[in-house]
């Protein structure tokens, strides 16, 4: 019989897949002899057989989830289901990867209107009784039942009005009475049934809801967002409840070794006497410092400190804690490794380093490289800032600064982030339903919530600037506006938020690049010691290339020669290029383009100072560059000397039915020859003029696009060499150069071997080797993705993470295939997925020379590179 069901004193805290990362923790703090709540975990392996069998807990599961509450039961004294003396638990999630907030816990399930009656007498405390059983009927309505929180909270306020109370914590026994009658009202009414009375029923209902809840939306996004496997399922902890609402000898918190926003070796977190767990991250009172349990509970303090720095020296990381202080008694009821920011992950890595807690090694290992981008951030323009004054001033919860239009739900501010506005997410309080307005926003504004409120954590996680618990905001989320100072914000109207000092601002104040910090080339110096991979990057003008360089890159992988055609002085050049009639008139059109060209190409050699530099030949089909606009079509058409007719006639006949798979990249080489032949000439020259001029040893690589066939790409390079010679002689001039091709289409993967006769490079480009295998286009799988994701056909976007299986299988043979022909080919990767984790650990194992990506993902591939050295020794 399989075991589906472990006490935390049978687990350790190796054992993360299975338990999970709380019940793991749980599991090896017990094994430490702290002071824990017990309970048991029921497996992720569990999780996963919940979805195999429809959605139901086998008998043979739950028979085990009864047999370990019996421990659980001798271990307390207590008895589950008792009306006298009744052993309460918790019901909460812990996947193997921290998702805070994603997914639902339940606590002081066991109450019953029987139990509830005989706890308040166990205890002498009715108060506290019935406030316990208040708060297990909404989380067990909201988690179980899915009845919306809210509904039970308008109730609670309504109540608290006519009590005159601001406070929960101010209502009695027999208020929380009346609230208890409402709420189980509330119930019968959502669900026609009253609240289940019988505790063995609420107990296996959570679990189901727990495992639910891995397949929720917000899990699905924050899942796709952090590249967390789907199939990995998550546990379910089981624990002894401990109260920290009993009174002002109670209390729960949340804590961290370190600070997470900066990194300081400092303790750092809060506190809320006489509350629950959920208070603290949900932000609904806004919590002490933990400094002040120094003042309020001195021995509780010291005896925390010990163990929090006992649990840091153990791990050897910053740790993130929950606790629950039971009438001056401490228990911890996790911890974890702590989410930080990208500055934070950095400090906290050199300095365990400098404390001789962790290696070199280590410290790579231990940030996340997407986190880099951060880093990257701008700030707020200083004299700007300087000039605008502050109308409040709020929690500092997560750094950066933010400008843009005010949003009140998560609907609005993720909708018009994707119309290209920049946004701020304003709300009372965030919830975890709200993840996707918050990824959408450039910040996050909450008038409710401490520094380790549910904002706080997931903005830090995400690296977007929040400020919190901003009290002398009165907003009114319906109907979308918020006061401050005397001030009226509106939907749509422009806030700026600084989340290093908690400064709000109204208006839109302009940022300024980022200042990277010391830590951050001490690990980078790090990683390009491990790395193998090359980092190089995807740029198209000197200011892009000169970036690229300032975070790293050791050359540039692509240049897109496109791009240089748009400006105004260009494109009219361009245009007369294509409505040529004669070979004649479209190379005197080209001829007046070199100049620009080679003008690009030797700003870019400049800038590269003698690195490689990789141009891709012309790409797109011609269609995008002819005029559209009535005014511009007649303005050709005079240049040309052309009717206005003959104009639309030729560019209506550029039309492409699938411009994708359509006359674009090497064919269009084939069929105008001329146009390879004028760019050849004009990196040919800008290399020669570079060398002579500024003594950099240019080996221009030039790249044949779209090409799927052998002789394809001879044709072409036979173009390009006679070209190139003729230039080298002209200009009594020897110049090594390269010719390769980008491997974009399957049937060039399949024939790699062939193609690597005529080609010394090959660069995978991604984008349309994903969308050519894919058989859709990234810019129409926007329309139906969402519901592959809901739907678990798909985990990811292919498009932005590489797909391994499929599209990973061609690379691999076109660089096994073409190695096989020409051992010392170069191969690198020059689509956006260059940027990515996963797809750089991928391009490790498969042996290629290089990565590119955008210039602010460059530090990214870097740490990525030599995370995959270490994590594939």
């Amino acid at each position: 019989m399989a075991k589906w069901v472990y006490l935390f004193k049978e687990g350790k805290a190796d054992m993360k897949n299975l338990l999970g990362g709380k019940g793991a923790n749980l599991a090896e703090m017990t094994n430490l002899g702290l002071p824990i709540p017990q309970g048991f975990t029921v497996t992720t392996e569990a999780c996963t057989d919940y979805y195999n069998s429809g959605k139901k807990i086998t008998d043979e599961i739950r028979g085990q989830i009864f047999d370990a509450l019996k421990v659980l039961e001798e271990q307390q004294g207590k008895k589950f289901g008792d009306t006298e003396n009744p052993l309460l638990v918790s019901v909460r999630s812990g996947a193997r990867a921290s998702m805070p907030g994603m997914m639902d816990t339940i606590l002081n399930l066991g109450l019953t209107d029987a139990a509830v009656e005989g706890f308040a007498k166990k205890t002498g405390n009715p108060r506290f009784a019935y406030d316990s059983y208040r708060r297990f009927i909404q989380m067990f309505s909201d988690v179980v039942m899915e009845i919306s929180k809210a509904k039970f909270e308008r109730v609670l306020d309504e109540i608290k009005e006519k009590k005159g109370v601001h406070f929960d914590t101010e209502l009695t026994a027999d208020d929380l009475k009346e609230v208890i009658t409402e709420f189980k009202a509330l119930y019968k009414q959502e669900k026609g049934t009253d609240f289940p009375q019988e505790p063995t029923e609420q107990l296996i209902e959570a679990v189901t809801a727990v495992f639910r809840s891995w397949d929720n939306p917000r899990a699905i996004y924050y899942r796709r967002m952090n590249d967390i496997p789907g199939d990995w399922g998550t546990a379910v902890n089981v624990q002894a409840m401990v109260f920290g609402n009993m009174g002002d000898t109670s209390g729960t918190g949340v804590a961290f070794t370190r600070n997470p926003s900066t990194g300081e070796a400092k303790i750092y977190g809060e506190y809320l006497i006489n509350a629950q767990g959920e208070d603290v991250v949900a932000g609904i009172r806004t919590p002490l410092p933990i400094s002040k349990l120094e003042e309020d509970m001195p021995e509780v303090y010291q005896e925390f400190m010990r163990i929090a720095n006992l649990l840091e020296n153990h791990y050897k990381d910053m740790q993130d804690m929950e606790f629950t202080i039971e009438d001056k008694k401490l228990y911890f009821l996790q911890t974890r490794n702590g989410k930080r920011t990208a500055p934070a992950a950095l400090q906290i890595a050199c300095d365990l380093v400098d404390e001789g807690k962790i290696t070199k090694e280590d410290a790579i290992k231990r940030i996340e490289a997407k986190s880099l981008d951060q880093l990257l951030h701008p700030g707020f323009d200083i004299k700007a800032l300087e000039a605008a004054k502050p109308v409040g001033k709020a929690l500092p919860a997560s750094p950066g600064a933010a400008a843009g239009k005010v949003y009140f739900t998560a609907d609005d501010a993720k909708n018009n982030h994707e119309k290209g506005e920049r946004v701020i997410l304003v709300r009372l309080e965030t919830s975890p339903e709200d993840i996707e307005g918050m990824h959408a926003a450039e910040g996050i504004l909450t008038v409710r919530g401490g520094m380790t409120s549910h904002a706080a954590v997931v903005a830090r996680g995400m690296g977007t600037a929040c400020v919190s618990g901003c009290g002398e905001i009165n907003i009114d989320e319906e109907a979308k506006y918020f006061m401050i100072a005397g001030q009226t914000v509106k939907e749509g109207d422009y806030i700026s938020l600084d989340g290093s000092t908690g400064n709000i601002y109204i208006g839109d104040i302009p940022t300024v690049e980022a200042a990277i910090s010391g830590n951050f080339d001490r690990i980078m110096t790090w990683a390009d010691e491990i790395r193998t991979l090359k980092v190089r990057t995807n740029a198209d003008t000197p200011a892009d290339a000169a970036n690229a360089v300032k975070f790293g890159a050791e050359g540039i992988g692509l240049c897109r020669t496109e791009h240089m055609f748009f400006e105004a002085d260009r494109i009219p050049k361009i245009r007369k290029m294509i409505l040529s009639k004669t070979v004649e008139a479209r190379e005197a059109a080209l001829n007046e383009l070199i100049p620009f060209q080679k003008a690009d190409f030797k700003g870019l050699y400049e800038v590269m100072e003698g690195r490689p530099v990789t141009i891709r030949f012309l790409d797109p089909p011609l269609h995008e560059f002819v005029p559209t606009e009535e005014e511009d079509i007649a303005a050709l058409a005079k240049d040309m000397g052309l009717s206005v007719e003959e104009v639309k006639v030729t560019c209506d006949s550029l039309h492409e039915f699938n411009p994708m798979m359509g006359h674009r990249g090497c064919r269009l080489a084939v069929t105008y020859p001329e146009i390879a032949r004028m760019q050849t000439r004009a990196v040919m020259e800008a290399a020669i003029e570079v060398k002579q001029e500024k003594g950099f040893d240019i080996v221009p690589e030039i790249m044949i696009p779209l090409v799927g066939e052998k002789r394809e790409l001879k044709y072409v390079k036979d173009i390009v060499v006679e070209t190139a010679e003729k230039v080298k002689a002209e200009k009594g001039v020897d110049i090594e150069y390269h010719i390769g091709t980008m491997i974009e289409i399957p049937r060039a993967a399949l024939l790699a071997n062939e193609i690597a006769e005529e080609a010394e490079f090959f660069s995978f480009g991604t984008n349309d080797l994903t969308q050519m295998t894919f058989g859709f286009s990234r810019d129409d799988a926007g329309k139906f993705l969402d519901s592959y994701y809901t739907t678990k056909i798909y985990e990811s976007d292919p498009f932005a993470r590489l797909d391994v299986d499929g599209v990973g299988q061609l690379v691999q043979m076109a660089a096994e295939k073409g190695r096989a022909t020409k051992a010392n080919l170069k191969l690198g990767i020059c689509g956006e997925h260059g940027g990515d984790p996963s797809t750089v650990d991928f391009c490790h194992r498969v042996g290629l020379n290089y990565v590119s990506c955008s210039p602010f993902r460059v530090p990214i591939a870097r740490l990525a590179a030599a995370q995959a050295v270490l994590s594939n020794k």
